[in-house]
């Protein structure tokens, strides 16, 4: 029997919605920033202003017994600590990146991102890399290349974001706890040492939580700006196959490439080049998504 189409629509839209937030999330980091905000700080508000929101989604999916039995898991909350520092790692980067005018370089990790994701579909979850995939894998290593060569040193900020956001994809689709439950139980581990840093800056007079009202609610909104996306995104990610996800992943990398070019980061030729490059692969792997998609389609309606 061929699925149930709608399954599949419901979690390309998740997970279009998903890369949609995180395209404008820099922004808000951004005012942050500005108003003294450090990275350090923004995440440990992040970690813990998302447990409330994702609790939340865990009740509105009559997730409570699941939640109880994951957590009688040591070895799937052992897997989840995992996926939460990992996540941590490529949060404080990316805060960190677009307060201090690398937003191209997030960009370029993003755009990377995608593709590693296509090839560790390959080698993780053995779905199958096509002659297309290798096309669109190489010219993004010779971007990768070229950037290096452009920077004068390897693009540090936008590998770690590629490689962490991947590893945690890959963690995450493997774990047997369902996207709310599982974000609730990372967020519930990154707020410990988050409410203690909290804690230490503001009995040292150096958080901003209560220094303004603008930089409380700020603070506060980073609790729905980590969840939501978040949780789209693991719950895709379980529902549509992993190489496919990666194609979503361009929207997000292109928003904020528009973002950094228009904020006056500085765009070499060289740097060109080296997007250009991505942007082939992109489009090449883009391409081999739609047309897997056209032959699944042909065959579904065959069966």
């Amino acid at each position: 029997m061929a699925k149930d189409p709608s399954v599949n629509n419901a979690a390309l839209g998740a997970g279009m919605v998903c890369y949609m937030i995180w395209g404008i999330v820099p922004l808000a980091f951004q005012v942050m920033g500005r108003q003294g905000i450090g990275a350090w700080e923004i995440l440990a508000h992040r970690t813990l202003w998302a447990v409330p929101t994702a609790f939340l989604f865990v009740l509105l999916a009559r997730q409570t017994p699941q939640l109880l039995q994951v957590l009688r898991q040591p070895r799937v909350i052992a897997w989840l600590a995992l996926s939460a520092a990992i996540i941590a790692v490529n949060w404080l980067v990316f805060i960190w990146a677009v307060n201090n005018g690398r937003v191209l370089e997030t960009s370029l990790g993003y755009f990377i991102n995608p593709l590693m994701a296509m090839a560790a579909g390959a080698l993780i979850f053995r779905e199958r890399l096509d002659a297309i995939g290798k096309a669109a894998i190489g010219l993004a290593a010779v971007g990768v290349t070229i950037q290096a060569i452009a920077l004068g040193h390897l693009p540090i900020i936008s590998l770690t974001l590629a490689i962490s956001f991947c590893a945690y994809g890959v963690i995450r689709k493997r774990v047997a706890a369902d996207a709310q439950t599982g974000l609730l139980i990372e967020c519930l581990i990154l707020a410990v040492p988050g409410v203690f840093l909290i804690a230490w800056l503001q009995s040292a007079g150096a958080g901003h939580f209560t220094a303004s009202l603008s930089s409380a609610a700020w603070l506060l909104a980073c609790g729905p700006m980590t969840a939501i996306p978040l949780m789209l995104f693991s719950w895709a990610a379980r529902r549509i196959p992993f190489s496919a996800m990666g194609f979503l992943q361009f929207i997000a990398p292109s928003m904020t490439f528009v973002m950094g070019v228009m904020q006056g980061e500085a765009f070499t030729p060289l740097r060109g080049v080296s997007f250009g490059f991505i942007w082939c692969g992109a489009a090449i792997f883009a391409y081999g998504a739609w047309r897997r998609s056209r032959l699944l389609r042909t065959a579904s309606i065959a069966a």
